[in-house]
């Protein structure tokens, strides 16, 4: 049971559902800072069309994320991932030889149709042993940070080059490889882990939707995506205005990014170490509503516009490092996987809204209006954020228990006695036993021991 080495199975799991995870985000993302510049020569352009553009993958992925990861417990997961990416691949086949904006809006629905996020987790889940699930999943949530950056960076690369119909071409292909990954390199199974942890619990939304902590956190998310997508409605468009052209803005995403990697460390350590994680979030919010009043004043001065994006994305990539942690914390025992499902619906909803909303504002007032909404988004979520209580520190772990489980509430009563231990929720259908413990006091091995000496 303490075996924490990965066995070459769940190494191949991990770095094969990650690759995959990674192209169809890398297809994603590379459009984001392109679409406004280059979009606009499409026929039928408009700013409001091409908010529509970018935020509609929002929208169909927040409506059948969920759906397609309840569905793969059924048809199978590895079918369900392939499909998604067909779907994909078919989207943005559309895109690459559209000459509208209209084209480009039903390829990019299409992309987000093929919401393949919690099968991949599924798959993960499935692939992966308890003590080893953490750092599968670890590495997933990596891959995204790197893979937003390096998208960023390499989308007007390749579009200055091949245009933004090469660039949909290129995505098709990057998304075609992850089918052939999925087929030849993700190891195939046929056991379904039943893992609340990583997996959605059906009929418990209710539960999950309505906590006071969570739907704080929720809109949190919502919040920060609709800022993301707003900005990259309108900030393309004032660096070209202020004289910077779009074949040269990766230099400032490049820049951004690297400096925003270094400089959130010693947020994470001190939010993580020393137990201040509203402390933090309270300052990244400050720190958003700085970059939109900084973005709003500096009108074509390129350097002001510069320090804003930089401000801007260091808050941002802070963000979106704590409040994973800060949902797993709040989720209770058992229901992390509901509350990461309704987490990331909560997420590609604010992609729908800003895109929307920013293309809109920005079509009737310009970039102004654009940031000063963005302003008063962050006063009102500052100040809905100021009653979040401190998070409680601790962990999920799940624990299988043994075949022949004698007096499970009294197994309850033992792990609830233990140091630390905040919440545990025994599950006898599925022999588990899920525990929200702070691992500084009680950690995995000392739970596993009480369980096993529980049996006999």
């Amino acid at each position: 049971m303490n075996d924490n080495k990965m066995t070459s199975l769940e190494r191949r799991a991990t770095w094969g559902l990650g690759s995959v995870f990674s192209l169809r985000m890398l297809g994603m993302f590379m459009v984001l800072p392109v679409l406004t510049t280059y979009g606009l020569e499409l026929r039928d352009a408009s700013e409001t069309l091409i908010g529509i553009a970018i935020g509609i993958y929002g929208l169909t992925q927040a409506i059948f994320q969920i759906p397609f990861g309840l569905l793969s417990d059924k048809i199978g997961r590895k079918p369900l991932i392939i499909a998604g990416l067909l779907i994909f691949v078919l989207g943005s086949i559309i895109a690459a030889f559209s000459d509208s904006i209209w084209g480009i809006i039903v390829g990019r629905a299409l992309q987000g149709a093929g919401a393949i996020s919690a099968a991949i987790m599924a798959l993960l889940s499935d692939l992966t042993r308890e003590q080893n699930r953490t750092k599968a999943m670890a590495f997933i949530g990596i891959s995204f940070g790197i893979t937003f950056a390096f998208a960023i960076v390499v989308g007007p690369i390749i579009t200055h080059h091949i245009g933004l119909n090469g660039l949909f071409g290129i995505i098709a292909i990057l998304a075609s490889g992850g089918i052939v990954i999925t087929l030849f390199a993700v190891p195939s199974t046929r056991r379904h882990v039943l893992n609340r942890e990583s997996g959605i619990v059906p009929g418990s939304f209710r539960r999950v939707l309505f906590d006071s902590q969570l739907f704080k956190l929720n809109l949190g998310i919502l919040s920060l995506h609709t800022l993301l997508m707003a900005s990259f409605v309108a900030l393309p468009l004032i660096m070209e205005k202020a004289g910077f052209p779009p074949q040269q803005h990766w230099k400032v995403y490049l820049i951004t990014t690297l400096i925003s990697f270094v400089a959130i460390l010693p947020f994470i350590i001190y939010a993580e170490k020393k137990r201040r994680m509203k402390q933090v979030f309270l300052l990244c919010i400050g720190m958003l509503f700085i970059a939109e009043l900084v973005l709003w004043s500096s009108g074509s001065h390129l350097w002001g516009i510069f320090a804003g994006i930089q401000v801007f994305f260091l808050a941002f990539n802070i963000m979106e490092a704590i409040l994973p942690s800060l949902i797993s914390k709040e989720a209770p025992a058992g229901y992390k996987g509901t509350a990461m499902g309704i987490y990331s619906t909560s997420q590609f909803c604010g992609v729908a809204l800003g895109g929307f909303i920013g293309g809109m504002l920005y079509e009737f007032r310009g970039a102004s209006l654009v940031f000063m909404c963005g302003m008063a988004l962050t006063l009102i979520w500052f100040v809905i954020s100021l009653t979040l209580r401190q998070p409680p520190y601790v962990s999920s772990i799940r624990l299988i228990l043994p075949a022949q489980l004698n007096a499970p509430e009294i197994l309850e009563q033992k792990i609830l006695s233990q140091a630390g231990v905040k919440d545990v929720v025994i599950v006898s259908e599925e022999m588990s036993a899920y525990i929200k413990v702070d691992t500084k006091q009680t950690n995995r091995e000392q739970l596993e021991q009480i369980v096993l000496s529980h049996a006999r």
